[in-house]
């Protein structure tokens, strides 16, 4: 207590100031367990044998361009490649070499970023001509410490087109201390020129198996618990970026507090229970409308997105089809168990072309639901597509049936077939052994529309749509081969739509209710077009009245005189003039008039 204080205040014993703690800043999982060596790289075993094998009989190149995804290892093993280039044993000696277990003399500083013959640029911050100058000059110069300087350039596509051109001698003919390493995302646009002095290695996107066990090993050495679902999930979203795959792990272990479970990265990525999305292809397939929309609305209210459940549709109708096709496909360790079986289930029940329709319309209708404003109704109008699609026969059993109807144009009798089970355990899958319709629908649906026998009929019915200008394409571009209930045949003049035959199809479904088919028959002749036979109808006729006495004698009476129409004597004339008595309209000339 100080002498100067006041004799009744109470004396307090303060405590011995200690250092101020501070904290280890920390670091994310990305950049902790970053390679450290080749050893480390995963997935990337072809290039690494390759400069294995170019270290050892040493044949280094002198300039290294690595491409691929992002986060599959392009900056991290450029530093690799330039420690490799430098490893130097801590007592001196040696040469380049891939054998890093053992740390160097320049190793922690090339590891660290601050090797002062280690420089390294970011081409998408400094792009100009400027930029590129001072490389050159610096590379006029030897090594302070190192055995080779070495320029790691990042997206090297940002370089400026100056840039590049003034980079090109010093790349193909730079000094004996000089290394080049490249990375980049995007290797189309790195010029011909720049490439063909490079060595070029793709990094490949990391395989999903392989992703899920190297976060296995790393959530063992951080002490958290990890299902083997939820690996499986990260390792998938990653799409082959391991850099993604330890973000999401970063963020997944911090949402679950320590523990990762498959539920909760699920909700974390607003993805659709796996075993749920099995179930609505399962519903899908078996044209379940109903029962489709109630679980695509029950995976929307537990928070899935719609454009998420259409691709996860997507996804597993691909894997499926690789069931199918490739036998080693099921062994993928990234699959869970209820891929895996249920996948192989649905392999064996369904044909190609049908999970290819599927594919086609659920990757059509992600592009739909993305740019729709009401992304749920959109994927809903999507799934009422692909259950419709159920129960439509492959154009294959189409074909086959049109052939086998009779003359009459009646569908084929067969016996009856006994109605789906209800309950979705027992939906049938149609797209597997899909069935006819019942024997009294095609009748039923052929008297809903016109009846059509001839070019004739096709042609009033064309005009009673008042389609003036499909009317116009049949009587001037078709050349009838067949003519039948349900088919059209013929062949087209040079130069016609090419689309008439697509049309007409379509148009003629939408007015009688019917499938048609309408096909190009090339190589056949095909009878005269309607256009064709009326104008060698008229010039018939005008042949014949022309040969009459009475019309000769009058066309030579009248000099100049043509015949313009022939027409019978019940047919009205056109123009507003009333019907005659004789059988020729003919023009005379201004001054042809006479007497007789």
């Amino acid at each position: 207590m100080s002498a100067d204080a006041p004799e009744d205040m109470p004396a307090f014993d303060l405590p011995a100031a200690s250092p101020p703690v501070q904290a280890t800043p920390y670091r994310v999982l990305a950049r902790k367990y970053r390679p450290q060596t080749f050893d480390d790289l995963i997935g990337q075993e072809a290039m690494v044998r390759t400069l294995s094998n170019a270290f050892a009989s040493g044949r280094i190149a002198q300039a290294y361009l690595l491409t691929g995804v992002r986060g599959v290892g392009k900056t991290t093993t450029a530093r690799i490649l330039a420690r490799a280039l430098n490893y130097e044993p801590m007592e001196g000696g040696g040469g380049p070499s891939l054998d890093l277990s053992v740390p160097g003399r320049h190793c922690r500083d090339i590891i660290e970023s601050r090797h002062v013959d280690v420089l390294e640029m970011d081409a998408a911050s400094n792009t100009s001509i400027n930029d590129v100058r001072e490389i050159i000059e610096g590379s006029r110069y030897r090594p302070v410490m190192a055995r080779y300087k070495v320029y790691i350039i990042d997206e090297v596509h940002m370089l400026s087109t100056a840039a590049f051109n003034g980079l090109l001698k010093t790349l193909e003919e730079p000094p004996e201390h000089v290394k080049f390493v490249f990375a980049t995302t995007e290797i189309r646009k790195v010029p011909v020129t720049v490439l063909s002095r490079c060595q070029r290695f793709d990094l490949r996107r990391v395989e999903s198996g392989v992703l899920s066990a190297h976060l296995a090993g790393i959530c063992a050495k951080e002490g958290v618990e990890i299902e083997a679902g939820a690996r499986a999930i990260i390792a998938r979203a990653a799409e082959g970026s391991v850099r993604d795959a330890l973000s999401l792990l970063d963020q997944a272990i911090a949402h679950g507090g320590g523990r990762v479970d498959e539920e909760e990265v699920r909700r974390l990525l607003g993805l659709a229970d796996r075993a749920r999305i099995i179930d609505l292809f399962e519903v899908l397939m078996g044209g379940d409308l109903a029962a489709a929309l109630r679980q695509f609305r029950d995976l929307y209210d537990a928070g899935a997105d719609p454009v998420v459940t259409l691709a996860d549709l997507a996804e597993f109708t691909h894997l499926v089809t690789c069931f199918k096709l490739l036998p080693e496909a099921p062994s993928d360790a990234a699959l869970v168990e209820a891929e895996r079986e249920r996948g192989l289930v649905f392999a064996a029940k369904l044909q190609i072309r049908d999970l290819s329709r599927v594919w086609q319309m659920l990757l059509k209708g992600i592009a739909e639901t993305q740019q729709a404003a009401k992304p749920a109704q959109a994927a809903e109008m999507v799934l009422v597509r692909v259950a419709y699609l159920a129960d439509l026969p492959s154009p294959e059993d189409a074909l086959r049936r049109l052939k086998d109807m009779p003359e009459s144009g009646s569908a084929p009798q067969s016996a009856p077939q006994a109605p789906p089970p209800s309950g979705g355990g027992g939906q049938r899958l149609a797209l597997a052994a899909r069935s006819d319709p019942a024997p009294d629908a095609a009748p039923r649906r052929a008297q809903d529309g016109p009846r059509l026998a001839s070019l004739a009929d096709l042609v009033a019915l064309v005009t009673a749509q008042r389609d003036i200008l499909l009317k116009h394409a049949i009587e001037t571009q078709m050349r009838l081969i067949r003519f039948e209930e349900g088919r059209i045949e013929f062949v087209q003049t040079p130069g016609g739509n090419p689309s008439l035959a697509q049309d007409l199809s379509r148009k003629l479904q939408d007015w009688t209710g019917r499938r048609w088919l309408v096909t190009l028959a090339p190589g056949h002749s095909g009878a005269p077009t309607l256009a064709e036979a009326a104008a060698a109808a008229k010039a018939e006729r005008e042949d014949g009245i022309r040969a009459d006495p009475l019309v000769a004698a009058v066309l030579a009476r009248f000099p100049g005189a043509q015949i313009v129409d022939v027409r019978a004597r019940e047919e009205p004339a056109e123009q507003g003039l009333a019907p005659v008595e004789e059988d020729a309209y003919m023009g005379t000339g201004p001054d042809e008039a006479g007497d007789d």
